[in-house]
């Protein structure tokens, strides 16, 4: 009998054992798949060089088209370039590179042209404005997708900062808008009229440069 209560414990222990190791694995399974989720970036046209552009796997002709027409103030300027691709060819290449939406002013059809937006997502960007900041569009879109897909949309879009009271993270989140420039940003405050912020700025970029930051800054009107 005691022979066969300690082989009946060995068996027992074994089979905790093996149902142990399994759970782990589907937890280790699980840990591998969150890590390889990821979210390609999507390039800046006004700002990327010919070798990034060359670096993510655009052919020649598409990259000397990209730099020539620069700068694009829209989205809609940039697409017009790219009227004769055939849709998937253009979902393809926006994948990559992109000018990025003023959530507040954008028409709801033109949100289509990020990809992956369709009629009813693309209803759901309008449906919350005004944005008053980028944390808003990412709790009222992540009602309906989840953080990685939140995360992927971020990068096709920019809402507009008041300069006298944005924060830095706000500015920040502005497209190609870097530590150093959010600090000239904030280093002229109060501003009192754009012009001042053309004249403050303007001593740090060139022309076109200003005119691409311009459209993300506004003035709160007393």
């Amino acid at each position: 009998m005691k022979n066969l209560l300690l082989s009946l414990l060995v068996v027992v222990m074994a089979a905790c054992q093996t149902k142990v190791k399994n759970e782990t694995s589907e937890v280790e399974d699980k840990t591998v798949e969150v890590e390889e989720t990821t979210v390609s970036t999507v390039v800046n046209p006004n700002l990327a060089t010919a070798e990034d552009l060359a670096g993510i796997g655009l052919e020649m002709e598409t990259i000397n088209t990209i730099v020539e027409n620069r700068p694009y103030l829209t989205m809609n300027d940039f697409d017009s370039l790219f009227a004769d691709l055939g849709a998937a060819d253009k979902e393809d290449l926006y994948r990559k590179v992109f000018v990025p939406f003023n959530l507040n002013t954008t028409a709801e059809e033109d949100f289509k042209l990020i990809p992956g937006v369709g009629d009813r997502m693309a209803h759901e960007f309008e449906e919350y404005r005004p944005y008053l900041k980028l944390d808003q569009f990412r709790r009222e879109i992540g009602k309906y997708v989840d953080e990685t897909e939140v995360a992927r949309y971020e990068q096709y879009v920019f809402v507009p900062v008041e300069l006298n009271s944005a924060t830095e993270e706000d500015i920040l989140a502005l497209p190609g808008v870097g530590s150093r420039m959010a600090h000239e940003f904030e280093e002229y405050r109060p501003y009192e009229n754009l012009e001042q912020f053309r004249k403050e700025i303007g001593k740090y970029v060139d022309d076109k440069e200003l005119s691409r930051l311009e459209r993300f800054v506004f003035l709160k009107q007393e």
